[in-house]
Protein backbone atom coordinates (compact mmCIF):
# COMPACT_ATOMS: atom_id res chain seq x y z
CA UNK A 1 0.00 0.00 0.00
CA UNK A 2 0.85 3.74 -0.55
CA UNK A 3 0.92 6.39 1.97
CA UNK A 4 -1.79 8.95 1.99
CA UNK A 5 0.14 11.42 2.22
CA UNK A 6 -1.46 14.71 3.03
CA UNK A 7 -2.46 17.02 0.02
CA UNK A 8 -4.22 20.63 1.41
CA UNK A 9 -3.15 24.23 2.07
CA UNK A 10 -1.44 26.14 4.99
CA UNK A 11 -2.53 29.22 5.71
CA UNK A 12 -2.20 32.07 3.19
CA UNK A 13 0.34 29.76 1.61
CA UNK A 14 -1.55 27.12 -0.46
CA UNK A 15 -4.18 26.12 -2.56
CA UNK A 16 -5.29 23.06 -2.90
CA UNK A 17 -2.99 20.49 -5.66
CA UNK A 18 -0.67 22.89 -6.97
CA UNK A 19 2.96 23.53 -6.78
CA UNK A 20 4.67 26.51 -7.77
CA UNK A 21 7.51 26.96 -10.37
CA UNK A 22 10.39 26.92 -8.48
CA UNK A 23 12.33 29.44 -10.72
CA UNK A 24 11.27 32.21 -9.95
CA UNK A 25 11.70 31.66 -6.15
CA UNK A 26 14.89 32.85 -4.73
CA UNK A 27 15.70 30.26 -1.70
CA UNK A 28 15.73 32.11 2.12
CA UNK A 29 13.70 35.09 0.09
CA UNK A 30 11.31 36.93 2.64
CA UNK A 31 9.39 38.57 0.29
CA UNK A 32 5.70 37.19 0.59
CA UNK A 33 4.34 34.58 -2.01
CA UNK A 34 2.30 36.84 -4.37
CA UNK A 35 -0.25 33.76 -5.56
CA UNK A 36 -1.08 29.64 -5.27
CA UNK A 37 1.63 29.17 -7.76
CA UNK A 38 4.06 30.72 -5.34
CA UNK A 39 3.47 28.13 -3.18
CA UNK A 40 6.71 26.03 -2.40
CA UNK A 41 7.83 25.56 0.27
CA UNK A 42 11.02 26.98 -0.16
CA UNK A 43 8.62 30.13 -0.25
CA UNK A 44 7.19 29.00 2.92
CA UNK A 45 10.32 28.64 5.06
CA UNK A 46 11.74 32.20 3.75
CA UNK A 47 8.74 33.81 5.75
CA UNK A 48 9.42 31.85 9.04
CA UNK A 49 11.33 34.12 11.78
CA UNK A 50 15.15 33.05 12.10
CA UNK A 51 16.64 33.18 15.80
CA UNK A 52 18.62 31.06 18.40
CA UNK A 53 17.35 28.42 20.24
CA UNK A 54 15.56 29.43 23.49
CA UNK A 55 16.53 27.66 26.87
CA UNK A 56 15.15 24.23 27.54
CA UNK A 57 14.70 25.14 31.23
CA UNK A 58 10.94 23.94 32.19
CA UNK A 59 11.09 21.97 29.41
CA UNK A 60 8.73 17.93 29.96
CA UNK A 61 6.78 16.12 27.94
CA UNK A 62 3.94 16.98 30.11
CA UNK A 63 3.99 20.52 29.30
CA UNK A 64 2.23 19.84 26.32
CA UNK A 65 -0.42 17.90 27.68
CA UNK A 66 -1.97 14.60 28.33
CA UNK A 67 -0.44 11.93 25.83
CA UNK A 68 -2.72 10.87 23.87
CA UNK A 69 -5.76 13.14 24.12
CA UNK A 70 -8.62 12.41 22.61
CA UNK A 71 -8.18 16.43 20.64
CA UNK A 72 -10.77 16.55 18.46
CA UNK A 73 -13.68 14.34 20.36
CA UNK A 74 -13.75 11.89 18.29
CA UNK A 75 -14.06 9.27 21.44
CA UNK A 76 -10.72 7.66 20.54
CA UNK A 77 -7.11 8.97 21.48
CA UNK A 78 -4.99 10.78 19.03
CA UNK A 79 -2.30 7.81 19.18
CA UNK A 80 -5.08 5.48 17.84
CA UNK A 81 -6.41 7.94 15.57
CA UNK A 82 -2.76 8.23 13.19
CA UNK A 83 -2.67 4.65 13.37
CA UNK A 84 -6.08 3.95 12.34
CA UNK A 85 -5.78 6.96 9.48
CA UNK A 86 -2.40 5.14 8.06
CA UNK A 87 -2.53 1.19 8.58
CA UNK A 88 -3.59 -0.63 5.81
CA UNK A 89 -5.58 -3.19 6.11
CA UNK A 90 -6.43 -2.31 9.65
CA UNK A 91 -7.93 -3.88 12.23
CA UNK A 92 -9.81 -2.59 15.53
CA UNK A 93 -10.44 -3.82 18.89
CA UNK A 94 -14.26 -4.53 20.06
CA UNK A 95 -14.35 -0.99 20.79
CA UNK A 96 -13.92 0.84 17.33
CA UNK A 97 -10.57 2.43 18.59
CA UNK A 98 -7.72 1.01 19.60
CA UNK A 99 -6.13 -0.40 16.58
CA UNK A 100 -5.10 -3.58 16.87
CA UNK A 101 -3.59 -4.79 13.97
CA UNK A 102 -2.29 -3.34 10.38
CA UNK A 103 0.61 -3.01 7.88
CA UNK A 104 2.12 0.16 7.65
CA UNK A 105 4.40 1.47 4.52
CA UNK A 106 7.59 3.67 6.91
CA UNK A 107 8.46 6.72 4.48
CA UNK A 108 11.48 7.21 7.10
CA UNK A 109 12.98 3.98 6.98
CA UNK A 110 10.66 2.57 2.98
CA UNK A 111 10.36 -0.57 5.04
CA UNK A 112 6.59 -2.16 5.97
CA UNK A 113 6.34 -2.89 9.33
CA UNK A 114 3.21 -4.84 10.63
CA UNK A 115 2.19 -3.70 13.56
CA UNK A 116 -0.07 -5.17 15.87
CA UNK A 117 -1.25 -3.49 19.32
CA UNK A 118 1.09 -4.28 22.74
CA UNK A 119 4.50 -4.32 20.67
CA UNK A 120 6.03 -0.66 21.64
CA UNK A 121 9.18 -1.72 19.71
CA UNK A 122 7.12 -1.82 15.91
CA UNK A 123 5.71 1.52 15.35
CA UNK A 124 5.94 4.83 17.39
CA UNK A 125 3.84 8.22 16.43
CA UNK A 126 5.96 10.98 15.51
CA UNK A 127 6.07 14.44 16.17
CA UNK A 128 7.29 15.27 12.91
CA UNK A 129 8.41 18.68 14.45
CA UNK A 130 9.70 17.43 17.77
CA UNK A 131 8.23 19.01 20.91
CA UNK A 132 11.58 19.36 21.95
CA UNK A 133 12.29 21.41 19.24
CA UNK A 134 8.63 23.29 19.75
CA UNK A 135 9.69 24.84 22.42
CA UNK A 136 13.18 25.73 22.30
CA UNK A 137 11.54 27.97 18.65
CA UNK A 138 8.66 29.38 20.77
CA UNK A 139 6.27 26.35 22.42
CA UNK A 140 8.11 27.70 25.76
CA UNK A 141 5.84 30.69 25.98
CA UNK A 142 2.46 28.66 24.44
CA UNK A 143 -0.30 28.44 26.88
CA UNK A 144 -1.12 24.23 28.12
CA UNK A 145 -4.04 24.51 25.47
CA UNK A 146 -1.80 25.68 22.47
CA UNK A 147 0.82 22.83 23.52
CA UNK A 148 -1.97 20.15 23.98
CA UNK A 149 -2.95 21.26 20.51
CA UNK A 150 0.36 21.10 18.66
CA UNK A 151 1.78 17.89 20.03
CA UNK A 152 -2.20 16.30 18.90
CA UNK A 153 -2.13 18.09 15.28
CA UNK A 154 -2.47 15.33 13.08
CA UNK A 155 -0.75 17.92 10.59
CA UNK A 156 2.48 17.09 12.54
CA UNK A 157 2.38 13.84 13.33
CA UNK A 158 3.55 10.37 11.25
CA UNK A 159 3.36 6.53 12.60
CA UNK A 160 7.13 5.71 11.99
CA UNK A 161 9.49 2.90 12.99
CA UNK A 162 10.43 3.02 16.17
CA UNK A 163 13.83 2.76 16.00
CA UNK A 164 13.77 5.82 13.25
CA UNK A 165 11.71 7.66 15.99
CA UNK A 166 14.17 7.12 19.46
CA UNK A 167 17.14 7.89 17.09
CA UNK A 168 15.96 11.28 16.05
CA UNK A 169 14.48 11.95 19.74
CA UNK A 170 14.05 16.46 19.61
CA UNK A 171 16.14 16.27 16.56
CA UNK A 172 15.85 19.24 13.75
CA UNK A 173 16.59 19.20 10.32
CA UNK A 174 20.17 19.99 10.64
CA UNK A 175 20.77 16.67 13.41
CA UNK A 176 18.44 14.48 11.68
CA UNK A 177 16.79 13.09 8.29
CA UNK A 178 14.78 10.31 7.24
CA UNK A 179 17.14 6.82 6.22
CA UNK A 180 14.78 6.91 3.40
CA UNK A 181 16.44 9.75 1.06
CA UNK A 182 13.26 9.78 -1.40
CA UNK A 183 11.32 11.10 1.46
CA UNK A 184 13.46 14.03 2.69
CA UNK A 185 11.66 16.49 0.32
CA UNK A 186 7.99 15.88 1.83
CA UNK A 187 9.65 15.45 5.42
CA UNK A 188 10.96 19.31 5.83
CA UNK A 189 8.24 20.59 3.85
CA UNK A 190 5.96 19.13 6.38
CA UNK A 191 8.16 20.65 9.03
CA UNK A 192 7.91 24.17 7.42
CA UNK A 193 4.08 23.60 7.25
CA UNK A 194 3.69 22.85 11.02
CA UNK A 195 6.14 25.36 11.55
CA UNK A 196 4.03 28.16 9.81
CA UNK A 197 0.77 27.17 11.08
CA UNK A 198 2.07 27.91 14.94
CA UNK A 199 3.92 30.43 13.87
CA UNK A 200 7.22 28.47 15.46
CA UNK A 201 10.68 30.08 14.36
CA UNK A 202 14.03 28.59 12.85
CA UNK A 203 17.33 28.69 13.91
CA UNK A 204 20.40 29.45 11.32
CA UNK A 205 21.24 25.80 11.08
CA UNK A 206 18.15 24.64 10.70
CA UNK A 207 16.66 26.94 8.23
CA UNK A 208 20.34 26.23 6.16
CA UNK A 209 19.73 22.65 6.76
CA UNK A 210 15.89 22.52 5.10
CA UNK A 211 17.09 24.84 2.56
CA UNK A 212 19.36 22.16 1.40
CA UNK A 213 16.96 19.38 1.36
CA UNK A 214 14.70 21.56 -0.43
CA UNK A 215 16.71 23.57 -3.54
CA UNK A 216 17.34 20.63 -5.51
CA UNK A 217 13.44 19.26 -4.84
CA UNK A 218 11.91 20.80 -7.92
CA UNK A 219 9.41 22.81 -6.37
CA UNK A 220 8.50 21.13 -3.78
CA UNK A 221 4.74 22.14 -2.09
CA UNK A 222 4.43 23.07 1.60
CA UNK A 223 2.51 20.04 2.65
CA UNK A 224 -0.82 21.10 3.56
CA UNK A 225 -2.92 20.55 6.62
CA UNK A 226 -6.27 18.61 5.19
CA UNK A 227 -7.27 18.62 9.04
CA UNK A 228 -7.52 22.04 9.63
CA UNK A 229 -6.88 21.16 13.52
CA UNK A 230 -7.56 24.62 15.92
CA UNK A 231 -4.30 25.95 17.43
CA UNK A 232 -5.42 24.95 20.55
CA UNK A 233 -7.31 22.49 22.44
CA UNK A 234 -11.01 23.17 24.43
CA UNK A 235 -10.30 20.77 27.00
CA UNK A 236 -9.99 21.64 31.07
CA UNK A 237 -6.24 20.83 31.30
CA UNK A 238 -3.63 22.73 32.98
CA UNK A 239 -0.03 23.16 32.87
CA UNK A 240 1.83 20.33 35.18
CA UNK A 241 4.41 23.00 36.25
CA UNK A 242 1.84 25.53 37.92
CA UNK A 243 -0.19 21.91 39.33
CA UNK A 244 2.04 19.38 40.31
CA UNK A 245 0.30 16.02 40.94
CA UNK A 246 1.01 15.01 45.02
CA UNK A 247 0.90 12.01 46.38
CA UNK A 248 -2.46 10.47 48.43
CA UNK A 249 -0.78 11.97 51.44
CA UNK A 250 -1.95 15.52 50.30
CA UNK A 251 1.73 16.95 51.58
CA UNK A 252 2.75 18.55 48.51
CA UNK A 253 5.22 16.64 47.36
CA UNK A 254 5.12 15.25 43.59
CA UNK A 255 5.10 11.75 42.90
CA UNK A 256 7.61 10.32 40.38
CA UNK A 257 8.27 6.98 39.80
CA UNK A 258 11.32 6.35 37.98
CA UNK A 259 10.41 2.59 36.89
CA UNK A 260 7.75 0.13 36.78
CA UNK A 261 9.15 -1.76 39.47
CA UNK A 262 8.66 1.57 41.93
CA UNK A 263 5.36 1.98 40.29
CA UNK A 264 4.43 -1.39 41.18
CA UNK A 265 6.15 -1.53 44.58
CA UNK A 266 3.59 0.97 45.32
CA UNK A 267 0.49 -0.12 44.04
CA UNK A 268 0.54 2.69 41.82
CA UNK A 269 0.04 0.09 38.53
CA UNK A 270 -1.15 0.22 35.60
CA UNK A 271 -0.61 4.15 35.72
CA UNK A 272 -2.50 6.18 32.94
CA UNK A 273 -1.95 9.46 31.86
CA UNK A 274 -3.11 12.20 34.50
CA UNK A 275 -2.37 9.62 37.26
CA UNK A 276 -0.08 10.83 39.46
CA UNK A 277 3.48 9.81 38.52
CA UNK A 278 2.85 9.30 34.88
CA UNK A 279 5.57 9.97 32.72
CA UNK A 280 6.25 9.20 29.80
CA UNK A 281 9.24 7.07 30.80
CA UNK A 282 7.51 4.61 32.27
CA UNK A 283 5.56 4.63 28.40
CA UNK A 284 7.25 2.60 26.18
CA UNK A 285 4.62 2.53 23.53
CA UNK A 286 3.07 5.89 24.06
CA UNK A 287 -0.39 4.60 24.57
CA UNK A 288 -1.18 6.33 27.98
CA UNK A 289 -1.10 3.25 29.87
CA UNK A 290 2.15 2.57 31.89
CA UNK A 291 3.60 -0.28 33.36
CA UNK A 292 0.16 -2.69 32.64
Amino acid sequence: MKLAFVVVGVVLLVAAGQCGDDSDVVPGAREAPTGAGDATAVAALGLLSVKGRAAMTGYDRARFGPAWLDADRNGCDTRNDILAEHLLPVTLESNGCVVAAGSYDDPYTGSTIDYWQGDGSLVDIDHVVSLGNAWATGAFDWPIKKRAAFANDPLNLLPTDAGANRQKGDGDAATWLPANTSYRCEYVSRQVAVKAKYDLWVTPPEEAAIQRVLVPCDGQAVTPDRWGAPTEVDHNISDPSAVPATGPSGGGDPVRYDSCDEARAAGATPVRTGDPGYGTHLDGDGDGSACE
